[in-house]
């Protein structure tokens, strides 16, 4: 295949189309594929623990509508396990030993491999340990071997260090905030590694880290400057011995060394790669000052009272500091208390995460009027619970109990609780309870940036800057003990790129 061709197309429609030059038969390839993906905060006092993980394993993973577009290819990728949970508080360390105990176990009897394909996150952090995926791809490395060739897909905050980079081959990172180019970021890390044993290349990557440190919340691809400094990859991919041009913003709320944005660049031709990641570092440092939130943000008790005051509807009221999404605990009532005081009407707050109060309503039944402690149930030292009468209103139907969810009524605000950890980010989050989010004045989410579903009717849109495990006023966040220098955290820092190749580089 012409590389050109692929390049111009980072697609399996350009990688099919020119099969025919190939070099090795797609059906003599060997490729497993499989990983872990969690976002934690270190500043959470929750631990994630293996019940919190949905691991597919085997047959299962290759039945998941996630891994559907493996099948496009001519080869057939051999699954092992993918392990995922909702982002929180550092992963248990014999829950992340269990996991990576089974993974390499599962790769071992695929052996032997020509390509190993790695769909992370890269914001994992394991208790006691630092650089958590570079363990599981050093300990992946040991059992593959040299000359497998190794490919990941990274979340656009992922961290990356030097370690990372020296043991897998090549890398894409999402390109949107919100992130919805999930499919195409894993297309195009199977793509090159496709395109790269077929042709038999060796790729290898530059790194070039950036000092800088913001949260999604300030650095969407939707507004500037992340719109124009993430509009440039596409093109970027087009350069001559450039397989692919990845820009991370990084995980602001993990006190390691490796938490800072970064570019990374995939290819064949490291003068080149140098050039466009150092080009690509130093626009992301000079924009670093014009970073802001994409919506109007305000305490908790000021989007109350404005989202009260607002003259149209649906105001959404973002929940930032306990976003779940983000790795916020999701049981903090501070929102719930606000709307209680200042007496707010027709509102749907989605959703509180607390056990025992669900439980409590599933054992009234609907209809029933009883007492709730709502909220800190998770982290009783985080927050303070509400105390309320509220009447059952719906009960989710067949769930396990550690799955349940209610919806209750307290003066005038419908509340939707659960006994589980879970984002309510979409529309049918809200209407398979029955609920219509249009229909009321005021909707409350635990959210950062608003999702692309309930974005576009938020009428306004507001970000309330509460306290939580990512807390968005970062520069008040306490102190760390191992992340680098870095801005806003140190005003007049300065900064010259440099690019550091992996060692796998020849």
């Amino acid at each position: 295949m012409h590389r050109r061709s692929f390049l111009k197309g980072a697609s399996l429609a350009a990688f099919t189309a020119t099969a025919t030059t190939a070099q090795t038969p797609p059906q003599s390839l060997r490729i497993a594929y499989g990983g872990i993906a969690i976002e934690c905060s270190t500043y959470s006092r929750l631990l994630t623990r293996l019940d919190e993980f949905t691991i597919l394993r085997g047959e299962e993973l290759t039945a998941s509508p996630r891994f559907k577009f493996l099948k496009r290819y001519p080869t057939t990728f051999m699954p092992t396990l993918v392990a995922s949970a909702v982002p929180g508080g550092p992963v248990e360390r014999k829950t992340y030993d269990t996991i990576k105990a089974e993974f390499l176990k599962r790769l071992e009897a695929l052996m032997p491999l020509h390509g190993l394909y790695l769909p992370m996150h890269g914001a994992m952090f394991v208790e006691g340990m630092q650089d958590a995926e570079a363990d599981w791809y050093q300990a992946a490395r040991k059992v593959v071997g040299p000359d497998c060739l190794i490919s990941a897909s990274y979340d656009l905050h992922g961290n990356i260090s030097q370690t990372i980079i020296d043991n897998i081959d090549m890398m894409s990172a999402f390109r949107t905030a919100p992130h919805i180019d999930r499919e195409e970021t894993m297309l195009r890390a199977t793509d090159m590694l496709m395109h790269c044993l077929r042709e038999k290349i060796r790729p290898t990557l530059m790194w070039a880290p950036v000092p800088v440190l913001m949260p999604g919340e300030r650095s969407s691809t939707e507004w500037e400057p992340g719109k124009r400094l993430w509009a440039q990859l596409p093109a970027l991919n087009r350069e001559s011995g450039v397989l692919d041009v990845s820009m991370l913003v990084g995980y602001v709320w993990a006190d390691e060394p490796r938490s800072t944005a970064s570019v990374v660049v995939t290819g064949t031709a490291p003068a080149n790669q140098r050039k466009v990641a150092t080009n690509l570092a130093q626009q992301y440092w000079d924009a670093r000052k014009q970073f802001q939130f994409g919506t109007e943000t305000c305490t908790v008790d000021e989007c109350v009272q404005r989202a009260m005051a607002a003259k149209t509807q649906p105001a959404i009221l973002a929940d930032s500091g306990d976003n779940p999404t983000g790795g916020g605990n999701g049981d903090q009532a501070t929102v719930l208390e606000s709307l209680l005081r200042h007496k707010a009407q027709h509102v749907v707050f989605a959703g509180i995460t607390d056990r025992p109060a669900t439980e409590a309503c599933y054992k009234a039944g609907v209809g029933a009027r009883i007492p709730l402690s709502i909220g800190a149930t998770l982290d009783p030292k985080a927050s303070k619970p509400v105390k309320a009468e509220a009447v059952v209103k719906h009960l989710l139907a067949d769930a396990k109990p550690a799955r349940r969810e209610a919806v209750v009524e307290i003066q005038g605000i419908t509340l939707v609780l659960s006994a589980y950890r879970r984002p309510y980010h979409d529309i049918k989050d809200f209407t398979r309870f029955g609920l219509d989010p249009k229909s009321f004045k005021i909707i409350v989410v635990k959210s950062g940036y608003l999702s692309p579903e309930l974005a576009p009717i938020a009428n306004p849109s507001l970000m309330a800057l509460s306290d939580g495990s990512i807390n968005q006023d970062i520069v008040h966040l306490p102190p760390n003990r191992y992340r680098r220098p870095s801005y806003p955290f140190v005003d007049n820092l300065t900064f010259t790129p440099k690019v550091y190749p992996s060692a796998r580089n020849r």
